[in-house]
């Protein structure tokens, strides 16, 4: 299987030769040229070929997707990796990987999400999304550890759900994500206070408050606890519509944080108007709105955003269809509303999977999504012709951090008696996150 990793490498050698392959061979028939360029412009940095350890510790969120996006100062850096690991080849990795495992057991488990690298997926016990790995943490008391090969705020969910007494690893402190990031506490906190001196605190004649906070998964477990103590709910890309419907019935409006397509994409879905979603921009007044703006808003938008997925564009749907008349185009949510208005069908991770897995021999389907789960897509179904939107191969930046090396390390370390990167969340934050988490189940679509 050709992995992402190559392919980052082998599309930078034909933008550095001007062709799209350094062999001069044409390139598949059924598929699309990887390349990295996008109207003659790289935009996906060739360094996210590099390995993680040489840029962890760089400023900024690294090469890659996420690149231009501001990181807090306070986020959490990976320490240096031993040369034994950094060091290793590929296959001394995987024997060292495969003997850790063997001797663990099922007293760690190891979870991968959709978007890793296939090098590390290859040894997860569950593959999934943010809540699936969550939940099968949460399913197995009888798991020790469970090391998460995901990003901090899903190993930081998956402590919140399994018992205090199973540990959760991050295998690279680094992996975080921008989107998360783009909300702070104290950011949240502030636009609350605001929204409250405008729109009251007290119920309406109705019954219902005047705004209830609603956060996706994506989010740091203070903003999951600031909803549980304040009548909100955290959900996730499937479950939106019926999060928000339950929202709804118990406000008069919503506040979304930190995705503003996912919220856009959802409530115009439901019915609503742009001049109804507001977007709060964390740094003005108000968020930028008048007071009147607020008032008529039904959802207000929190100015986040993915960098993978508002990198997919109305042009590149017209142009995969161009390229192969009768394409199916799917799409994340996560994409903005334009996008997500001219693709054939939208959402989530393991709806874009399941619509492949209905696919009739010989479908084309175009999809907009994270580059390693299209790239594995393609894979599991060779009948099929599964291509990128985006001609520019560029993963999660951040989720590219978790290589084998910081897994057999992780590993090797548990076998050690030593638990590395545990990540934990206080008591009192996991007790008001757990609060909205059962919300959100309950608030099945």
């Amino acid at each position: 299987m050709t992995s992402v990793h190559e392919l980052i490498r082998d599309a930078a050698e034909r933008e550095a030769l001007g062709g799209d392959d350094p062999s001069g061979a044409p390139a598949a028939p059924h598929r699309r040229p990887i390349a990295l360029r996008s109207t003659g412009a790289s935009s996906c940095d060739p360094g996210l070929a590099e390995e993680p350890w040489r840029i962890d510790r760089r400023a900024g969120y690294g090469p890659g997707s996420s690149a231009a996006d501001a990181i807090p100062g306070d986020a959490p850096r990976q320490g240096r990796l031993p040369a034994r690991y950094t060091d290793a080849s590929d296959d001394q990795l995987h024997e060292w990987i495969v003997a850790a495992k063997t001797r663990l057991g099922a007293r760690v488990r190891i979870l991968g999400h959709f978007y890793q690298r296939d090098e590390v997926v290859r040894y997860a016990d569950f593959v999934g999304d943010s809540f699936m790995l969550a939940q099968a943490a949460k399913e197995h008391p009888e798991t020790e550890a469970f090391v998460f090969c995901g990003v901090h705020f899903m190993a930081e969910t998956a402590d919140i759900l399994s018992d205090p007494s199973q540990a959760v690893v991050l295998p690279n402190l680094a992996a975080g994500c921008s989107m998360a990031d783009m909300a702070t506490i104290e950011q949240v906190e502030d636009c609350w206070r605001q929204l409250t001196a405008v729109l009251g605190s007290e119920p309406g004649t109705d019954g219902r408050q005047p705004v209830i906070p609603v956060t996706y998964m994506n989010s740091s477990a203070a903003i999951k606890a600031f909803c549980g103590r304040n009548g909100g709910i955290v959900c996730t890309s499937s479950n939106a519509r019926a999060v928000l419907e339950w929202a709804f019935a118990r406000g008069q409006r919503v506040v979304f944080f930190p995705d503003q397509h996912l919220g856009r994409n959802t409530a115009k879905a439901m019915g609503l108007s742009e001049d109804e979603m507001p977007v709060w921009r964390p740094q003005a007044a108000n968020g930028g709105n008048t007071e009147t703006q607020l008032r008529a808003a039904k959802v207000i938008l929190w100015n986040g955003f993915c960098s993978v997925h508002k990198r997919f564009t109305v042009e590149q749907i017209e142009r995969a269809r161009a390229e192969h008349p009768g394409a199916r185009v799917i799409v994340h949510p996560e994409c903005p509303a334009a996008v997500v208005e001219a693709a054939d069908g939208a959402g989530s991770t393991d709806y874009i999977r399941k619509q492949i897995d209905a696919a009739r021999p010989g479908d084309v389907i175009a999809v907009g999504t994270e580059i390693n789960l299209v790239n594995r897509l393609q894979q599991e179904h060779p009948e099929l012709t599964v291509f990128c939107l985006d001609p520019v191969v560029c993963p999660c930046s951040t989720m590219y951090r978790i290589h084998p090396a910081y897994l057999a390390w992780t590993l090797e370390s548990l076998v050690a008696g030593e638990t590395p990167n545990r990540i934990t969340v206080a008591e009192r934050i996991a007790s008001e996150s757990r609060i909205a988490l059962e919300r959100m189940l309950a608030a099945r679509p």
